[in-house]
């Protein structure tokens, strides 16, 4: 599937449960499934810094978000089940292995679905990405380390104060706003608005994401034996939401199982959004890695 513009209309696919499912293709060149976190809709992803001149962008909106089915049945926005519309979705390009990325919490779902469907992932680019679906915790003192690192930046003594009271649970909407520079390698004009941009409109869904029953990291862990996707694994310097050790802690996961190369890296003076901080350089980590390493093959008799 090769796609030279962007689709200004979203296409639509029918989930297992009936649900109405928006994506939209982007750029040229090979697909690359693209998960997005919040859960909110793939905008913010905008073109991931120019990926989108080097591989088609396939851009889904979670179920909830954006122009996919708002749902009378809350539970179904649990991440276990948006890796469930990861196989609709590939199922319906009628691909046999798909270039699977994802972001922040579209890691989490990424990674539940390769545990799934090992033999369906091409390769596998988490970017920034949570931790939840495998278990490793984040704690409050080692976000608030990774914060002093920023100490001379104008913004930082209130975004401090803010961020002190959001991890001793006594945060107000107004600490959480204040917060915000923390996500950006540069608390610019640009990342000002792309902040206000991104913001998740459904926050049921937000709440429902990883309720009891979303997350089995013991299974999800075993499960990644079987991959053998290459796998890359990006981290950003300032990233408190994916602080670079927890990512590293990711990565090592992948040490353990069928992968044949995974590459990890942490992209300096980076935040949550690598592609706004940095473009030219995100996009030269992706490509080398989308280009460098050949995908998975499906090993004869295999099943997923």
């Amino acid at each position: 599937m090769t796609s030279s513009v962007a689709s200004p209309n979203p296409d639509f696919v029918t989930a297992s449960d009936g649900t109405r499912l928006a994506f939209r293709a982007l750029g040229s060149g090979a697909p690359l499934l693209c998960v997005p976190g919040g859960p909110t809709d793939c905008g913010y992803l905008g073109d991931l810094g120019g990926l989108a001149d080097h591989r088609t962008l396939l851009l889904p909106d979670p179920r909830g978000t954006g122009r996919s089915a708002v749902l009378a049945d809350p539970a179904s926005y649990r991440c276990d089940r948006l890796a469930d519309d990861i196989e609709t979705l590939r199922a319906h390009l009628g691909v046999e292995r798909i270039d699977l990325l994802g972001h922040s919490a579209g890691a989490n779902v990424a990674v539940q679905y390769a545990a799934r469907h090992p033999h369906h992932v091409g390769r596998l680019l988490l970017v920034t990405p949570g931790t939840r679906a495998v278990g490793i915790d984040i704690t409050a003192a080692e976000r608030l380390a990774l914060a002093r690192r920023r100490a001379h930046e104008p913004w930082f003594p209130a975004a401090y104060a803010a961020l002190e009271a959001v991890n001793a649970g006594t945060g107000t909407d107004a600490d959480w706003e204040a917060v915000a520079p923390f996500r950006y390698g540069r608390w610019d004009a640009a990342a000002r608005r792309h902040h206000a941009a991104a913001r998740p409109a459904n926050l049921e869904a937000v709440a429902r994401f990883g309720v009891e029953g979303a997350f089995t990291p013991d299974a999800t862990r075993a499960a990644l034996a079987g991959l053998t996707a290459p796998v890359l694994v990006l981290a950003g310097e300032y990233d408190l939401n994916s602080p670079p050790s927890a990512v590293a802690s990711l990565a090592a996961l992948f040490t353990g199982t069928g992968t044949p190369h995974l590459a990890h890296t942490v992209q300096s003076g980076a935040g949550h959004y690598p592609w706004l901080d940095d473009p030219a350089r995100f996009t030269a980590n992706l490509t080398d890695f989308l280009e460098t390493t050949p995908p998975a093959h499906r090993p004869v008799g295999g099943v997923s």
